[in-house]
């Protein structure tokens, strides 16, 4: 490999679960959020939201090119005919010293450098179809540059099915009908926004910068253009104060907006948030697990739209909840109705262990400070004592903090 040439990109912090699952390329297309005040996030607290130009990221769109072209050639010369895996990315790292040994270019360098490898070596695996555009709020970039960085994308990897991105209501509801089916006609697929709450009190209250008004524009301008609308809920986000407001309210939002997908996002406050400072002064109360369901089922009850309901996050304790409406609205809401027919103590036992498995996917075990926590709360449910279901809302408390 040729030293000089770039053999990283940039990558944002996050994206939607979905596009992990579906190996996505990640380019990152603007840095950070513009808004940055919702007080349920941290991501991005403390960092500036930047432009970036478009020369630099086509910079990286090459910079990718060339980690891929590099992949597919050792692929060819290893003799396994283009075929793409863990053990060919580790020969690729073991082999380039020069490119990607911390002692040769630095700590900083070589880990930007395998982070950059491995996205594009996981997307040719996966068939290199799909790409997302970081970070927060692409569709802010005006949109000829934003048009210009889609085509060059797809031009230089004509494999690209779909190219998708985050977007806030407000951004879409101001741009133009006729900027939003130039984007859609340069190859933007789906935009995902996080409508959190469809309730004004909730959005004044988390400080969202947004109405619910907002929301249906927002997400009518994008489906209009026939951009794939992804909308995103956090059920709890009402608190014990507006749980059933914040439901009904989300329902009607959606109802007017009819996204392609709806998908949920149960709360976590997490510490080091603006919501977990209001939730200790007791200005904000959070709901159990059995009441977020609760709030669930509400939701769901008044959702008439025909859109792909799903629970794919791990924040979420009904992963079944899953189905295309209107047809699924009764089997969906049988789901609910089922678990809340179980036992307490069976009820508890199923939070506990589902918190615990999502905990160890992302820790790869429990912590060790957890760990009399989660015994504390598993004796309490096999005794029956009086005090299980406080000790399992504790234990869930710690594992939601450490792993989602």
């Amino acid at each position: 490999m040729n030293p000089d040439k770039r053999y990283s990109f940039e990558i944002g912090p996050i994206r939607p679960p979905s596009e992990g699952s579906d190996q996505s390329l990640l380019i990152r297309a603007t840095r950070n959020c513009p808004w940055n005040k919702c007080e349920f996030c941290h991501t991005y607290r403390g960092k500036r939201f930047e432009y970036r130009n478009v020369e630099e990221i086509k910079a990286d769109i090459d910079a990718a090119k060339a980690i891929s072209d590099e992949i597919k050639a050792m692929s060819w010369r290893t003799g396994v005919g283009g075929s793409i895996n863990g053990e060919l990315v580790s020969s690729l790292v073991r082999n380039n010293p020069e490119v990607y040994s911390p002692d040769l270019v630095g700590t900083e360098a070589a880990n930007d450098r395998i982070q950059s490898l491995v996205n594009v070596a996981n997307w040719l695996a996966s068939g290199a179809k799909t790409v997302f555009l970081q970070d927060a709020n692409t569709l802010i970039m005006r949109t000829p540059e934003l048009v210009e960085v889609i085509r060059y994308l797809k031009e230089t990897f004509p494999t690209i099915e779909r190219v998708t991105s985050y977007a806030r209501s407000k951004t879409a509801a101001k741009k133009s009908l006729e900027d939003l089916k130039d984007l859609h006609a340069a190859g933007l697929s789906r935009l995902h926004l996080g409508l959190e709450s469809g309730c004004d009190e909730v959005l004044a209250f988390i400080q969202k910068g947004v109405t619910a008004a907002d929301h249906i524009a927002g997400g009518k301008n994008v489906v209009e253009s026939g951009i794939s609308l992804s909308e995103y809920v956090i059920p709890g986000l009402g608190g014990c104060r507006w749980s059933k407001k914040h439901a009904v309210d989300t329902a009607y939002v959606l109802n007017q907006t009819n996204p392609d997908f709806i998908r949920l996002r149960s709360l976590v406050v997490r510490k080091g948030t603006d919501l977990y400072g209001k939730l200790e002064s007791g200005d904000f109360e959070q709901l159990t697990e059995d009441e977020i369901v609760d709030e669930l089922r509400l939701f769901i009850e008044n959702l008439d739209c025909n859109s792909y309901l799903i629970s794919d996050h791990m924040a979420n304790l009904l992963w079944e909840i899953e189905g295309q409406l209107p047809e699924a609205k009764e089997s969906l809401l049988k789901t609910i109705d089922d678990y809340k027919a179980m036992p307490l103590p069976q009820r508890l036992d199923m939070q506990l262990k589902r918190r615990m498995r999502s905990h160890v996917a992302v820790c790869g075990g429990i912590d060790k400070g957890l760990e009399q926590t989660v015994e504390n709360a598993i004796k309490s449910i096999e005794t029956q004592s009086p005090e299980m279901q406080k000790e399992v809302e504790t234990a869930i408390a710690a594992l939601k903090q450490t792993a989602m």
